[in-house]
């Protein structure tokens, strides 16, 4: 903007500066030049007295030598006789003579003014007055010069006062560009100093205003949270007396571990909810993966997978369905933390049991690719019309709360990756997160391929030599 401020200003005042610079030279030009032809004039004029009152030859030289001192003037008396300067061509002269009228004429070497004057007896005379090139454009260039320097020195004034102004503007705009980027990185404390013209304060104002209200809707969002969380303890103990008053039946173990577990899961969520919110708490959906995981965490896709589908193994075989888990021995470390990894696959697992009835099977496959790892959940159910729909935070196309399947689509974004919806081989619905490598992994499989390439190479480059 500040660039584009500048070259307006340039172009504006340059057309104007021109604009007036070329008609003023012109100007300039056309009064050094009359004012030299007024002089030859007066010199001229000087003459016509005296040959008024005397044509003879000495009275006349004397009166040209007054004159002029610079071989500038002459008299062409009657009989031939020249006194004086001879510039002017002969057919010149003959026609002043003879049409006794003044005459103007332009050479290369200059400008040739020629006055007839009459005498008794019907004579003629003619005065020539010359006035070299020199004269005709004395002080122009000095003119020109001065007129150019102001001219420049008006344009770059104006470009400076536009760059001024821009830089102004361009400030300000940066700061509350800065600003917006930060607060999208998670800096929930950052405002800015409303600056610049009033359509920039306004909006910095306005911005303000909006992160403030940022703040409170995530304060009032995060309370929200805590509090259901934490009206889940009623169910939830008295889940707990039932199984203590189940005793030692079969399965209570089960029941109680799974309990505690929930009550651990809850006390998660309410701690990570009362957390005041600070610089950092809010981290967008698309920040990059080592923005979300703590330092030198790298979890295993394929072991939590399988850590997971254990636990919800039991829950399916009470249901009778038919739970299927194919993982890759490959190494799959990725930059997402392990409760979030954690939670992906649950919400995958648990869509199938919630939208399927009891009964339908199931499979879970990990893969690693070159550059990602890929978990595909299949299941046997009546699949997904549109997904879409689906994949839109809070929306449902079963009746539940919505929010599974954005669980897992928020979490392949921050792994660089994404989710995908499609028709399953088993007839109902295929969920498949992409979640990118971890750098580490990343560049061993580079090296891996590289070394593949390399001894492809050579064994190729063997067999050619045999």
């Amino acid at each position: 903007m500040r660039r584009a401020l500048a070259g307006v200003a340039l172009a504006v005042t340059s057309m104007v500066a021109l604009s007036f610079l070329i008609p003023l030279a012109l100007l300039v030009q056309s009064e050094a030049r009359g004012r030299a032809t007024t002089e030859a004039e007066q010199r001229a004029a000087a003459l016509a007295p005296v040959l008024a009152l005397t044509t003879r030859p000495a009275d006349v030289q004397q009166a040209v030598s007054g004159l002029d001192s610079g071989g500038r003037l002459g008299v062409h008396l009657p009989g031939g006789k020249v006194i004086g300067a001879e510039h002017a061509p002969a057919g010149a002269l003959a026609r002043a003579e003879r049409e006794r009228e003044t005459l103007a004429l332009s050479d290369a070497a200059g400008r040739v003014y020629l006055q007839p004057v009459i005498l008794d007896g019907r004579r003629v005379a003619v005065v020539e007055s010359f006035v070299p090139r020199a004269d005709l454009d004395r002080g122009v260039a000095l003119s020109w010069v001065v007129m150019s320097l102001l001219a420049v020195g008006l344009v770059a004034g104006s470009v400076l006062v536009a760059d001024r102004l821009g830089a102004r503007v361009v400030r300000s705009s940066r700061n509350l560009s800065r600003a917006s980027h930060a607060l999208g990185s998670g800096d929930l404390d950052v405002r800015v100093e409303p600056a610049g013209p009033p359509e920039l304060r306004e909006l910095g104002t306005a911005f303000n205003s909006m992160a403030d209200r940022v703040v409170q809707l995530l304060a009032l969002e995060r309370e929200l949270v805590a509090d259901l969380s934490h009206r889940l303890r009623t169910p939830l103990t008295a889940l707990r007396l039932e199984a203590e008053r189940i005793g030692a039946a079969p399965g209570a173990g089960r029941l109680t571990a799974a309990v505690t577990q929930l009550e651990s899961e809850l006390d998660s969520i309410i701690s990570a909810a009362r957390t005041p919110l600070a610089v950092g708490a809010l981290t967008p959906p698309d920040a990059p993966p080592g923005d979300r995981s703590p330092a030198g965490e790298r979890p295993e896709v394929a072991v939590v997978v399988r850590a997971r589908v254990e636990f919800w193994s039991v829950l399916a075989g009470q249901q009778g369905r038919v739970c299927r888990l194919s993982a890759t021995a490959e190494p799959t470390p990725v930059r997402l933390p392990h409760d979030d990894l954690a939670a992906v696959v649950d919400a995958l697992i648990g869509n199938v049991f919630q939208h399927t009835p009891q009964g339908t099977a199931f499979t879970v496959r990990v893969e690693r690719t070159a550059q990602a790892v890929v978990l595909t959940v299949d299941d046997a159910g009546p699949g997904i019309e549109d997904p879409g729909r689906a994949l839109a935070r809070g929306v449902s196309v079963g009746g539940s709360t919505g929010l599974g399947l954005d669980i897992a689509h928020r979490a392949a974004r921050a792994a660089r990756g994404a989710v995908r919806i499609e028709r399953a081989p088993m007839g109902g619905a295929r969920v498949r997160v992409t979640l990118g490598l971890a750098s580490e992994a990343r560049s061993a499989a580079r090296r891996s391929r590289r070394a593949r390439r390399s001894a492809l190479r050579a064994v190729r480059a063997l067999a050619r030599r045999s």
